[in-house]
């Protein structure tokens, strides 16, 4: 699991879109469409996002399809500390990003 979360939020362009999404679902179970809503995205990419989390069984569904409700996996919390600390080093890593500064990690690569 610890690789996948990597992957799933870290590795790819959608990963702050998947962490926002797996915040509002620790909220609150809710569906696809309450989700788009909720953070402000496209119903299809909302889809697209949820089909990575389940493939990689960080979320679950219950009911049907349009209807369905998403909730955090049994597997996703055991691992909870692996994805605070992704998202707290995606954080870091945004603000060097954005205030044009490096790493001390990065800088001691050098």
């Amino acid at each position: 699991m610890e690789k996948a979360l990597w992957y799933l939020l870290a590795g790819t362009r959608g990963g702050p879109n998947r962490v926002r999404l797996i915040r509002a679902i620790e909220d609150r179970p809710r569906n696809a469409n309450q989700l788009a809503e909720y953070v402000g995205l496209d119903y299809n990419t909302v889809r697209h996002h949820l089909d990575m989390l389940l493939e990689h069984d960080v979320i679950e569904r219950s009911g049907d399809e349009y209807g369905a409700l998403y909730f955090l996996t049994d597997r996703f919390e055991r691992h909870r500390e692996t994805f605070e600390q992704v998202t707290e080093r995606m954080d870091v890593e945004r603000a060097e990003a954005e205030s044009g500064t490096e790493s001390v990690e990065a800088r001691d690569e050098d």
